[in-house]
């Protein structure tokens, strides 16, 4: 038996659930339509939804604070939330996706864009519940293993999965809408789901390389290589400050947050790959800006300290518990909701191998939505006669 997809539509304006529903005439969906918030929320158990599209600007309980609503409740919280919003502002952006949104439709809604959005979601969501089945038939069985143990797996393999899928699902959500309507769709609309495709492509292609490089720290530790600097094999990079402050630059740009970055920087010779260090530098002021709001501070310093560098990031946005601190590296995505398409978690577990790998430090202080600080202790290039 097939099972026909549940959405919620929940929108004060009858007429803009008439176009909804017109726009969907012919997908194969259950719609179901709340005319409020809290009319939303009461009905989630009689209507079951896979997918809830919420309109932003409600009387009486705005859909922020319904989102907000439905992800505290432990049931609802793998069901997709898209957000049809007539905001624009990067604020408000941000405070959908705080609240847990997963993604976000403008008004006036798009028939193209909102028929693809819809079935690259319920792809996700399809994936996640066969996960979900898998992982009760797991515990079943393997009821045996440490609870720490199973807490890493469990959390590898739901994000694995989750971040695995969703740009391949975005992909195969776009090739499947051009096949339908390829004989008849205009070229606008051909070049806008091509468009959609190659940002999942690189999407998938930017996490693959993620994994590669776990991978590769994960082989060097099982060898068990010489640690940096002692090793005759080790590499000298040019930590140079305008080239640095370029490429830290690039990776904020990309965010709009270029003018959040506050630099103070200074050259120095490190005892690792470039590829190492880019790494590290991309991943941290990935993180930080991935957890900050826009238009607050991104301080990054580097400096020579004695005979070692340090590398300092530090941004004023969500922060991290004690309990949080303690598990970076363990594959946790931190007050992430399972949609919110922010990374698998690898990000600090592959700088934390290859400071290892190096012979340096990671130190992480934070206070819980305040503030965060990396620092990471990074060796001086020394001639190698030297360190014998």
């Amino acid at each position: 038996m097939v099972n026909i997809p549940s959405i919620l539509v929940v929108d004060d304006e009858p007429n803009n659930f008439d176009v909804i529903e017109t726009f969907l005439t012919e997908q194969n969906y259950q719609l179901h339509y709340a005319a409020s918030g809290a009319g939303a929320i009461a009905t989630l158990e009689t209507f079951n939804p896979d997918l809830i599209l919420l309109d932003v600007m409600m009387p009486g309980i705005d859909g922020i604070e319904v989102c907000r609503q439905i992800r505290a409740m432990a049931q609802w919280q793998a069901v997709p939330i898209i957000m049809v919003t007539a905001l624009t502002a990067k604020s408000d952006l941000a405070a959908c996706l705080t609240a847990g949104a997963d993604d976000f439709i403008s008004k006036p809604v798009n028939a193209l864009e909102l028929r693809a959005r819809i079935h690259s979601m319920l792809r996700i969501k399809q994936q996640y519940d066969n996960i979900q089945n898998l992982a009760n038939v797991q515990n079943n069985t393997i009821h045996l293993l440490e609870s720490s143990l199973s807490e890493l797996r469990g959390n590898l393999a739901s994000s694995l999965s989750h971040e695995l899928n969703t740009p391949l699902n975005g992909m195969l959500g776009m090739i499947g809408l051009i096949k339908e309507d390829l004989a008849t769709m205009p070229i606008e609309e051909l070049q806008e789901l091509i468009g959609y495709a190659e940002e999942s492509a690189l999407r998938l292609e930017k996490l693959t390389k993620k994994f590669l490089i776990y991978l590769e720290l994960e082989l060097m530790a099982h060898r068990q290589e010489p640690t940096y600097p002692y090793s005759l094999e080790a590499e000298q990079t040019d930590f140079c400050a305008d080239r640095i402050e370029a490429f830290l630059t690039t990776i904020a740009s990309k965010a709009n947050r270029q003018e959040d970055l506050i630099l103070q920087l200074t050259d120095a010779e490190l005892a690792m790959s470039e590829r190492y260090l880019m790494t590290i530098l991309h991943e941290l002021i990935d993180n930080a800006i991935k957890f900050s709001q826009p238009g607050t501070a991104i301080k990054v310093q580097g400096k020579i300290q004695e005979d070692r560098f340090v590398f300092l990031v530090h941004d004023f946005g969500r922060g991290m518990t004690e309990e949080q601190l303690h598990k970076v590296g363990a594959f946790m995505q931190f007050e992430r909701k399972f949609y919110e398409q922010q990374g698998v978690g690898l990000g600090l577990k592959i700088v934390n191998k290859i400071i290892e790998k190096v012979g340096g430090a990671l130190k992480i202080t934070s206070v819980y939505n305040q503030e965060t600080q990396v620092e990471v202790i990074l060796p001086l290039w020394v001639e190698p006669h030297e360190s014998r």
